[in-house]
């Protein structure tokens, strides 16, 4: 299995920790976030990963080389201009030949990525996209609907409060948590140049009819650290041993 992870971001909702360094590079219980990911993906049989840089680029490049040091094979591209979550995969074509994992670089999260590899391969879909239940009131950028079988009907980006009310009728909603397995014909539905996997990409799919399915996570830990409220929540739950990250040895 090969993996990206989507690192380029200025990670301006982080300042100012971000002033100095890349997102990926702030630091939890003293290791930088993108070594976590990396560790993740390394426990469950990764031994290839590429990274996306734009911002400080040779700050993450320094700090990580070539993956020896891990374990594993590093790659990387750099973004003069920002590609977006999808049109990044571009500059990795050549690499991502098989099924793959796509990992957001500001998560954080124990997922059984072997569980949600098995589960892919089962529902036989182009994508299946690591999602969450949350609470109909809970306010959120993603608005996912799926049939019984979880293949995913409706994908919204930042839909209205007007959408969600009218659409949301159980006591929970699924929302994107930007861990997706991606078959390598993916790359036919990608354009060159700029692209979104929630604008551009995923509704495209699923409008098309191809199998797009939902995996739910909330029985693992995950939090998404982009802001800075949320990354200080993150790293008090690891630094004060509250949260046990079972890829990370002592937790």
């Amino acid at each position: 299995m090969k993996a990206i992870i989507l690192a380029a971001g200025r990670g301006e909702r982080l300042r100012p920790l971000t002033d100095t360094i890349p997102k990926p590079l702030v630091p939890i219980k003293g290791m930088p976030l993108l070594e976590y990911n990396l560790l993740l993906l390394k426990h469950h049989g990764v031994k290839e990963v590429c990274i996306n840089t734009s911002y400080l680029a040779e700050q993450i490049k320094n700090r990580f080389g070539d993956g020896s040091n891990l374990g594993i094979n590093i790659c990387y591209s750099f973004e003069k201009e920002l590609l977006g979550t999808s049109g990044a995969l571009n500059n990795f074509r050549d690499k991502l030949n098989e099924t793959f994992y796509v990992i957001y670089g500001d998560n954080l999260t124990d997922i059984d990525l072997t569980k949600f590899l098995e589960y892919h391969r089962n529902k036989g879909g182009i994508a299946t996209l690591a999602v969450r239940k949350k609470e109909k009131e809970y306010k959120t950028q993603s608005l996912i609907f799926a049939d019984d079988d979880f293949k995913i009907t409706t994908f919204l980006e930042k839909p209205t409060e007007e959408q969600v009310r009218l659409s949301v009728l159980e006591d929970f909603k699924l929302i994107n948590s930007g861990i997706y397995i991606l078959e390598p014909k993916i790359f036919n539905y990608i354009p060159s140049g700029f692209s979104d996997f929630a604008y551009d990409i995923f509704p495209k799919l699923i409008e098309s009819g191809l199998g797009v399915y939902a995996f739910i996570m909330n029985d693992y830990y995950f939090r998404e650290v982009g802001k800075i409220e949320k990354y200080e929540i993150a790293k008090g739950e690891i630094e004060s041993g509250k949260i046990k990250l079972n890829f990370i040895k002592n937790g």
